[in-house]
């Protein structure tokens, strides 16, 4: 080998190899969006959209009473967060409900659907009971429990009407029974009727639309023939429109659709006027929490059935939305697990509390808008009121246990392990903890080898 003029051996360069093509950059935007898809579509993705959803509109909801009740209770010579301190109560009972709902096993659902709604009809029957129902606002729903306490029965007749359609429909399905119309419609067509019945005795046609979206959500679930779904409208359309027509307070109300002035002709909207003037003095961001004129006696019922413009009023488009995007959320979450699983009662179920929570908020929302008339229901775990509070969590809860019952959703709750709390040693799906990696561990001793 020749040296160098130094006496070294020369350095050998390496030979440079030809550098590998490089790959097109990513669009950021489709990494994004891979990213979100891969998120999305994660086992958990809608047990903690549930959860997660539902609890921001309770806990929106409360901030939003308080806001929107203080000079109605000041007026009813009350403490100014009287109706926020009832709402905090009923939240705080119906979180104990949740959880006892979210933890029950599928069987024990199934197990009460029968007691529930025969305690509801009962409820529902002693409303008509002189001395024992109450009526509010024209209507004939109530039963006092004692002081400002009441409950109304018939918000506890869409839970039992879920859970006993799902059951039942889940028996007619393992028995290959749908296939034949009179078992599809046969009792649960008639047991709907009865419940429409006792709710339309007192006059609250709202939580009757309710539970007739919730019969169509049960039917459209089973695959009623459009023959046979289109016959039930028709039947329900038809009784609906009679039950308007012979009741001047519900034509008032449909005559107040679209209404820009507080006298449409014969119709007072005064309600539905202000809902609108709320929403539109909101804004793009609001007037900021507590600010809102309307609710300084102008606009009625401005805690419970239009708490959404007082919303719109105080937090703007931004707030509005943000309440949409919520109750989106959880109705997609809720299609989810209906359309993931495999057990036809947790799809029955599901479907029933999705369409139930959705067509009311949608309901409400829309009477708010000026788009649908007044029906008189509550924003779901939105507005005031603990009778209607208290089966809508229950109903989050059975969703939430539905969730958690995906086996896949099970696999990765099983992968999940505490980081603290657990014994040293103790064995997992990934051996024993280990505690102190970064100390420096002494070389086992070997044996000597002496016997």
């Amino acid at each position: 080998m020749p040296s160098s003029r130094t006496g070294r051996p020369p350095v050998q360069r390496a030979v440079r190899r030809p550098a590998a093509p490089r790959s097109p950059r990513e669009n950021p935007l489709r990494r994004l969006y891979t990213r979100a898809h891969r998120a999305w579509d994660r086992p958990l993705t809608a047990y903690y959209l549930i959860l997660g959803g539902s609890l921001l509109i309770i806990v929106l909801g409360l901030v939003m009473v308080y806001s929107a009740s203080q000079i109605t209770a000041l007026q009813m010579s009350l403490p100014g967060s009287f109706f926020f301190r009832k709402q905090f109560l009923a939240a705080s009972i119906g979180g104990v409900l949740l959880l006892v709902a979210s933890r029950m096993p599928v069987k024990l659902h199934r197990a009460l659907a029968y007691p529930i709604l025969a305690g509801a009809v009962f409820m529902m029957a002693l409303v008509q009971v002189p001395g024992i129902g109450m009526t509010v606002n024209g209507n004939q729903n109530w039963i006092s429990l004692g002081g400002s306490f009441q409950i109304q029965p018939s918000e506890f007749g869409k839970l039992a009407l879920v859970l006993w359609g799902a059951d039942l429909m889940a028996r007619k399905q393992e028995k290959r029974l749908l296939s034949q119309w009179k078992h599809m419609l046969v009792p649960l067509v008639p047991v709907s009727f009865l419940l429409l019945g006792l709710i339309m005795l007192g006059g609250d046609m709202g939580t009757a639309i309710i539970l007739t979206a919730i019969l169509f959500g049960l039917l459209w679930l089973a695959g009623a023939p459009t023959r046979l779904f289109a016959a039930v409208l028709s039947i329900a359309g038809v009784l609906g429109v009679i039950l308007i027509k012979t009741s001047p307070n519900r034509m008032a109300r449909l005559a107040c659709i679209g209404a820009t002035e507080p006298k449409t002709g014969v119709a007072d909207c005064w309600q539905a006027v202000h809902g609108i003037y709320a929403l539109a003095s909101g804004g793009l961001f609001g007037s900021g929490l507590g600010a809102s004129v309307e609710k300084w006696g102008q606009l009625p019922e401005a805690h419970t059935d239009f708490i959404f413009a007082v919303t719109g009023e105080e937090l703007g488009l931004a707030g509005t939305l943000s309440v949409l995007a919520l109750f989106a959320a959880l109705g997609y979450a809720g299609i989810r697990v209906a359309g993931r699983t495999e057990d036809p009662f947790v799809r029955y179920a599901a479907g029933g509390v999705t369409t139930w929570i959705i067509a009311q908020a949608v309901i409400n929302i829309g009477a708010v808008l000026g788009l649908l008339p007044i029906a008189g229901v509550p924003l779901p775990l939105f507005s005031y009121g603990g009778s209607a509070l208290l089966p809508t969590m229950t109903a989050i809860g059975l969703l939430i246990a539905f969730a958690r019952d995906d086996p896949a959703a099970r696999a990765a709750l099983a992968m999940r392990q505490p980081r603290f709390g657990r014994k040293r040693g103790a064995g997992g799906p990934r051996g024993p903890r280990r505690w102190n990696t970064m100390r420096r561990r002494a070389p086992a001793a070997r044996p000597s080898g002496e016997r």
